[in-house]
């Protein structure tokens, strides 16, 4: 069953009198429980798909179904409602709240959900320590390396326990070793909670992770193989 389907996906973007090409009649199925790596050098569209998966981004042309929604179709609130309750995001920045500590960033998602607050906490102590953070919960994203952090970003996207987790580069920032670990982190949960996980990526150490490797260019898909997958030298 698939986790996603994009048909026909065009988009394309201005640069004063220059016309770019995001996406160039993407055609891609991704189904539930995959690991896959949207690779290519930048400009490639592999961050225009991802958005554009998310609801991030909206297409010229074609669909995206993922899951139960039909992306494309959607109202704003709609898609807000869809990225709240069914996607995780990862992004490069870590994009947590500086002044909130760890425990805190996670928990303001499900705060906007609606959560009651006992189970909230309950949810925190336990996707902490899904991300191996148990006794930094109080802690500043200051006050934590960048590896940590982005555990805290994983944590934050897994705590509504969506079926779908969109990363784009969220390796870029990090040390050899913290990037691995991130990684071990993503396949585990892909193991063992069953999340599918759709990277973008030109980190040739994520793509080895990869189940599926999807290959862009000038928009385009020019490559799409299955692998096996390895694992990072730390």
């Amino acid at each position: 069953m698939s986790a996603i389907s994009c048909r026909r996906l065009c988009k394309t973007f201005r640069q004063g009198e220059e016309v770019i090409i995001g996406l160039d009649q993407v055609d891609l199925d991704v189904e539930e429980g995959s690991f896959v790596c949207l690779s290519g050098p930048s400009g490639s569209g592999k961050t225009t798909l991802l958005n554009a998966m998310g609801g991030l981004d909206t297409p010229d042309e074609g669909e995206i179904t993922v899951g139960q929604y039909r992306v494309d179709q959607l109202s704003k609130s709609e898609l807000a409602d869809m990225r709240l309750h069914s996607i995780g995001f990862v992004f490069q920045a870590y994009n947590l709240i500086p002044v909130l500590s760890a425990r805190e960033n996670v928990e303001f998602v499900m705060q906007v959900q609606g959560v009651p607050a006992a189970e909230r906490g309950v949810r925190v102590r336990e996707v902490l320590a899904e991300v191996g953070l148990q006794g930094l919960e109080g802690r500043l994203p200051g006050e934590m390396s960048g590896g940590q952090q982005q555990r805290v970003a994983v944590a934050r996207a897994i705590a509504n326990q969506p079926a779908l987790v969109l990363a784009d580069e969220p390796t870029a920032n990090l040390d050899t070793r913290s990037a691995a670990q991130l990684m071990d982190l993503f396949v585990s949960l892909n193991r063992d909670l069953g999340i599918t996980f759709v990277i973008a990526t030109h980190d040739t150490r994520v793509m080895n992770y990869a189940r599926r490797l999807i290959r862009m260019r000038d928009g385009k898909i020019v490559s799409d193989e299955r692998q096996q997958p390895q694992a990072m030298a730390q």
